[in-house]
């Protein structure tokens, strides 16, 4: 919360050693957080909605994050926090607008659906932003959505629903006409935009980024290792991925040795892998096959510290079932793991019993349900991240 404190008020980046010499501002725009309540003071971290007038005609714009982000992110960083459900809120906060008179309501939410047409298509829309919607006051017009990184353009419940993809790669275009005598919306439309390259480049932006670039190249372009071939994050029917392996590996690496821990298997989460390892990728100026810390640090741009803590064979067969079912019902989050542990899992098993304790291996020797193992994870995953929740209750942390 302190880092998107400092976005919204400026100051410098602590860890950054002000490379630019220059304070960072703040945002020059409001942040909105209806559900996000500080426990101390029962407030809400930024204000929940914003009045826009446009011609006179008043527009609510209300932000609501996703009510489960203390899920998929590391616990300690929102301690003190509480996350509102996302429907409840925006109904509370559209009561308040509507008391003052404003009838054109747009919803900002980190929170999404997907769908299986194309970017300006809805077709069988589903997911968790479809619950939202119906359970919301018809006052709202308009629900601008995110977190699943999926591009739609849907009208659900009477209600204009976007996303626009994920990385800038689509902007949306929404236009609403509003009756100046009644100060609700006549007519609404949208599209999604393809973002193409020919645009004419910010010099200010160019040039604050080429600053930095600068700055950061000796470390970003220092060669760390070599590869033979692309390392993805592609999984197998079975849900590993080489580069998942790779991670996994260096974790049990470095933690291996009594003095670091004394690890015997390490987990990594799939979702924290976020590109592969390219071959003929030239990124600073090095041969092909060298692998910079710039790119590696593309592939965990987080900054998670590695935890080792001690699970028994009870609670590490209790940590595979969590991959199940996960985040919802059908779905799965398979962990990648490091060499020498090994198992076997059956997806038509009922849930809670899709993986075979003794199938579970370490080193070809299967796990005692009562002995402790030393398992290294990242922060994320230590905090019960992903819904890993049997991470939370390993002991003697290092």
């Amino acid at each position: 919360m302190g880092e998107l404190m400092r976005i919204q008020n400026g100051s410098y980046q602590p860890t950054d050693g002000n490379l630019s010499n220059s304070s960072f501002e703040g945002a020059h725009f409001q942040f909105l957080a209806a559900n996000i309540v500080n426990e101390s003071t029962n407030a809400t971290i930024f204000p929940a909605y914003n009045i826009t007038y446009v011609q006179g005609v008043p527009i609510g714009f209300i932000g609501i994050a996703l009510k489960d982000t203390p899920y998929i992110v590391t616990a300690s960083k929102v301690k003190g926090f509480r996350f509102l459900d996302e429907a409840t809120t925006i109904n509370e906060q559209v009561k308040k607008l509507k008391s003052m008179g404003v009838k054109t309501i747009v919803v900002i939410i980190h929170d999404g659906g997907s769908q299986e047409g194309l970017y300006n298509e809805s077709l069988n829309m589903s997911g968790p932003i479809l619950d939202v919607i119906n359970a919301t006051d018809d006052e709202v017009d308009v629900f601008i959505t995110g977190h699943t990184h999926q591009a739609y353009n849907a009208v659900i419940d009477g209600r204009l629903v976007t996303e626009a993809g994920s990385a800038g790669n689509l902007l949306t275009d929404i236009d609403l006409v509003i009756s100046n005598e009644t100060c609700d919306v006549i007519e609404e439309r949208s599209r999604n935009i393809i973002v193409s390259r020919d645009i004419t480049e910010d010099s200010g932006i160019s040039e604050l980024i080429e600053e930095y670039k600068s700055q950061v190249a000796p470390l970003a372009d220092r060669v760390i290792c070599n590869i033979t071939e692309n390392i993805t994050n592609t999984a197998s029917d079975s849900g590993e991925s080489a580069l998942g392996d790779v991670v996994a590996d260096a974790q049990l690496y470095a933690t291996s040795n009594l003095s670091n821990g004394g690890a015997v298997i390490a987990f990594m989460n799939p979702g924290g892998i976020r590109t592969d390892l390219v071959y003929d990728q030239i990124s600073g100026g090095e041969l092909q096959g060298q692998v910079t810390y710039g790119e590696a640090f593309s592939v965990q741009p987080f900054g998670n510290d590695l935890v080792t803590m001690t699970l028994n064979g009870t609670q590490i067969d209790a940590l595979l079932e969590q991959q199940f079912d996960n985040p919802s019902l059908g779905s799965k989050r398979i962990l990648q793991v490091s060499k020498g542990f090994s198992y076997t899992w059956n997806e038509r098993a009922p849930t809670g019993e899709k993986v075979d304790i003794s199938s579970i291996k370490i080193n070809g020797t299967s796990i005692d349900p009562s002995s402790p193992y030393r398992v290294t994870m990242n922060g994320f995953l230590a905090d019960g991240g992903d819904n890993f929740s049997v991470m939370k209750e390993g002991t003697d942390r290092w």
